[in-house]
């Protein structure tokens, strides 16, 4: 087993300055590294050459590779294109990345989300590679007049050695595009990837520094108007009324009208989850003016459902978690009995609260409709299923509808309920104008869509000895059910019953990073913590004994288990021995988890300076087994910014609720993580084990919660259930 060692260092990221705005730049001299090569600057083909779908190749050699999946920060505009460059046989410095558009006939699973671009993309993209670079071969073979077989490829360059003949792609690529698709390609062996397995830096990093147009709000079109919408401010309410006509005659207003989003028949596609049907769509020349008209519409609400309260939630869960499931999720061995001859029995209940996505960027989108054709551009993680949604609902066939994709200033979920997206469409055709809808931060914090709130019960069951002989675990979420039954420990206890419930709730809900278990890891690893303590064993050695008895003799079927115990013990192993674990850290308070989801494993050591009253993340260890890691660069910014993130909604922030009504508007209230409350280093360990790439961009957020929680035990004496920390303890300075 080889590692790649990278490592995030906070006084270093202070040292690369700041943006306006309070955006900051990671890395040194990052702002040279993406400056355009003389080739990218100066030598733009005259002519492109179309050899698949995902790329073509200029005159003069230059390469554009087709990124297909939405960029949401995760960097497959970058990781993507370096897959299908390595087959290929380019020079990494003459290719140009473009956003694909949206084409389901030509490119799978054009989604964001679920930690899964490149784990599904991985095989199609490389033979997308491989197959121009069979084409390419084809073409100088028969130029050449010699065997393909004893062509090589390399940097851009097809060489015959025997009969001293080369080409660079340019020369080859009018012809190669006329070669037959093969049947059949050979991959390269991974022993020999010249670009995957390197660090690259982001192919928009020059853009984005520099304020150009990316993102779905720098959007600006001939004759666009600007559209804001005004919802329920209340979940149970519906709109009945409003005074129109005064706001109407304000400065640059154009319309002021309800809308229906949804009319009763349209077909609505997961991704419409969250929707809010009756809304209040007021159009202007500019956001400012739609701002100001939204503050003199008054708009009269009428009550359709119960409107619910934070207390009310938490009482529903309660009751939920105090009844039995008829049917539970799984059950191996006698739970009940094995509880009866117990000599130790540990039992906790853990709670998180509703959350709000956040995102940087707030919603928006644009929509050109008329009676023919939608044109529509903007950020969505989903867009395949809006165009199905909007295809309903504006009554145009699929193949009119048009919908480009920007790059999303953050998403985490959100951008994957593509509501706004419909009400811009909708907007547009009633005014019969080019529309840009703007949510403001209040919009879209109140609009719903949040991260379920949680309650999950755990009870376990130890010998004399210190053994685990049995395990029950409930959950229960708002509109979730919460648990996934068949990870560990199952497989790993004789005696396990795991047992969930869904609490149905009429404040929407959906994914957000890491769903589920950005909740139920930290709460299963705190309380695997507190076990270990009661059995009177290490807590890294007493998860060891578990993997063991998965690995040697696992409960029930092993094929139910959704883990590889081995691979979770290596990661686990690595952590302890790169953290220097048995040795600590001086007057430091550790913490351990580890967790799988979204087919990786990730294990973590978290250290707190306790040297003041408010202790401070001083250092996290973090090793990962994700298979191959395409770009290692990429790769240590998603898990540390998965490690912070998680750290920050953890101890911070919480969503409640009064009659129906969200309690948090802005950032004024909604607490996020702060800079200097973010660990002052981490370090980053990936495991090279050779295996085809899994998930990335969620799976090292929810083990880093039950960490924080067991070094905070070790810190203060005091376990904490209830999230967010900071309301059972001030936890982080």
């Amino acid at each position: 087993m080889t590692l790649i060692k990278t490592t995030y260092n906070r006084r270093s990221f202070l040292k690369t300055g700041s943006l306006a705005g309070g955006g900051m730049i990671l890395g040194f001299s990052w702002l040279a590294s993406c400056k355009p090569t003389p080739e990218q600057v100066n030598n733009i083909p005259k002519e492109w050459f179309d050899i698949n779908s995902f790329l073509k190749i200029g005159d003069n050699g230059m390469v554009t590779i087709m990124s297909p999946n939405p960029e949401i920060g995760q960097n497959v505009k970058t990781s993507m294109p370096m897959i299908v460059a390595d087959e290929l046989g380019v020079d990494w410095k003459n290719v140009i990345v473009e956003q694909a558009p949206l084409n389901t006939d030509i490119f799978q699973r054009q989604l964001a989300g679920g930690s899964q671009s490149i784990r599904v993309g991985w095989s199609g993209l490389r033979m997308a590679g491989a197959t121009a670079r069979h084409m390419l071969v084809a073409a100088a073979a028969e130029a050449w007049q010699v065997d393909a077989s004893e062509i090589t490829v390399s940097a851009g360059i097809i060489s015959h050695t025997a009969s001293n003949n080369s080409a660079g792609f340019g020369e080859m690529a009018s012809k190669a595009a006329t070669m037959p698709v093969p049947e059949e390609v050979k991959l390269k062996e991974s022993s020999n990837f010249d670009i995957i397995g390197t660090d690259r830096r982001n192919v928009d990093g020059q853009n984005i520094v520099t304020g150009k147009p990316l993102f779905g709000i720098d959007i600006q079109e001939e004759g666009m108007l600007i559209a804001m919408i005004v919802h329920p401010p209340a979940f149970g309410l519906t709109y009945k009324s409003m005074n129109a006509n005064d706001v109407k005659s304000m400065p640059g207003i154009k319309d002021v009208f309800p809308i229906d989003a949804y009319k009763d028949d349209t077909e609505k596609q997961w991704s419409d989850g969250g929707a809010i049907n009756k809304l209040v769509a007021i159009v202007g020349e500019s956001t400012w003016q739609c701002m100001q008209a939204k503050k003199a519409l008054n708009v009269t609400w009428e009550e359709t459902s119960a409107l619910e309260s934070t207390k009310g939630h938490d009482e529903a869960l309660t009751k939920l978690l105090n009844t039995s499931s008829k049917k539970p999720a799984r059950k191996d061995g006698d739970v009940a009995s094995a509880f009866r001859k117990a000599d130790k029995v540990i039992e906790r209940t853990y709670s998180a609260p509703f959350l709000a996505h956040n995102t940087m960027e707030p919603m928006n989108f644009f929509a050109d409709v008329n009676g023919e054709r939608a044109l529509l551009n903007g950020p969505i993680q989903t867009p395949e299923f809006l165009e199905k949604t909007l295809a309903s609902r504006l009554g145009l066939p699929v193949e009119k509808i048009d919908i480009k994709m920007t790059r999303m200033g953050g998403g985490f979920g959100r951008r994957l309920y593509g509501t706004f997206g419909v009400e811009a469409a909708v907007i547009s055709q009633k005014m019969q104008a080019p529309i840009k809808l703007v949510y403001t931060r209040e919009d879209d914090m109140t609009q719903g869509t949040y991260r379920p709130t949680y309650k999950v019960k755990y009870k376990a069951g130890l010998d004399k000895e210190g053994n685990l002989l049995a395990w029950h675990v409930k959950g229960a979420g708002s509109n979730d059910d919460l648990l996934f039954e068949n990870r560990f420990p199952a497989g790993a206890v004789d005696n396990y019953l795991a047992e969930k419930f869904s609490l149905e709730t009429n404040v929407t809900t959906g994914a957000w990073r890491a769903p589920r278990s950005n909740f139920v890891a930290g709460a299963e690893q705190a309380f695997i913590d507190e076990v270990a303590e009661a059995a009177g064993k290490d807590p890294i050695e007493f998860r060891l004994e578990l993997f063991d008895r998965a690995i040697k003799n696992p409960v029930g079927e092993p094929e139910k288990n959704d883990y590889d115990p081995e691979r979770y013990a290596g990661v686990l192993k690595l952590v302890r021995d790169k953290s220097g674990w048995s040795k600590g850290q001086g007057n430091a308070k550790r913490g351990v988890s580890a967790y799988y989801c979204h087919n990786s494993y990730v294990a973590q050591v978290l250290d707190l300076n306790d040297d003041t009253d408010a202790p401070k993340v001083d250092k996290v260890w973090c090793a990962v087994d994700c298979g191959i890691v395409i770009n290692p660069m990429a790769a240590k910014n998603q898990i540390e910014g998965g490690i912070i993130d998680g750290i920050g909604h953890a101890t911070y922030s919480e969503m409640t609720f009064e009659n129906g009504q969200p309690q948090h508007k802005n950032f004024d209230t909604y607490r996020l993580i702060r800079h200097k409350e973010a660990p002052k280093e981490i370090e980053t360990f990936f495991v090279d084990n050779g295996i085809d790439p899994t998930g990335l961009g969620e799976p090292s957020l929810p083990p880093i919660i039950g960490a924080l929680a067991n070094a905070l035990y070790k810190a203060t004496g005091q376990r904490h259930y209830n999230q967010p920390f900071i309301t059972e303890k001030s936890v982080i300075g």
